[in-house]
């Protein structure tokens, strides 16, 4: 069973709301110039705030914060930011993939942006209302 796909936006304007939550200023979320010059294609967004996002949305399918019982991904691809209002867009979509007798169901997750697969291994279990 495939569950709703979730997009979540983002802009410059999130990546520095979140560098300042999380205290992470590297200049490669912020400043293209730095990201060019190490090899990355422009400003990227923070590992951990696509992972949040992605978390946000195995929340929702769960219905509460408490019901996600793991959480985990691998980073695959960077999400690159545009200098403009519209940012980019992060999908994500879920597959059941097993839902136990004590009320577990174990998710696969896909987070994609611009078509490209930016997490791997991202699985997710969450306890099933009763």
């Amino acid at each position: 069973m495939e569950l709703p796909a979730k997009t979540f936006r983002v802009t410059r304007a999130d990546l520095v709301r979140y560098a300042g939550a999380s205290g992470d200023f590297n200049p490669i979320h912020w400043s293209d110039r730095t990201a060019t010059k190490v090899g990355l294609p422009g400003v990227i967004a923070h590992g951990m705030f696509t992972m949040a996002l992605v978390g946000r949305a195995v929340t929702e399918w769960a219905g509460a914060p408490d019901a996600v019982v793991d959480y985990g991904v691998r980073f695959t691809r960077p999400v690159v930011v545009p200098d403009d209002d519209q940012g980019t867009e992060i999908e994500v979509t879920a597959v059941v993939r097993e839902v136990t007798e004590d009320g577990l169901t174990r998710l696969d997750v896909t987070a994609t942006c611009l078509g490209e697969k930016v997490l791997s291994q991202a699985r997710a279990t969450i306890r099933t209302a009763r």
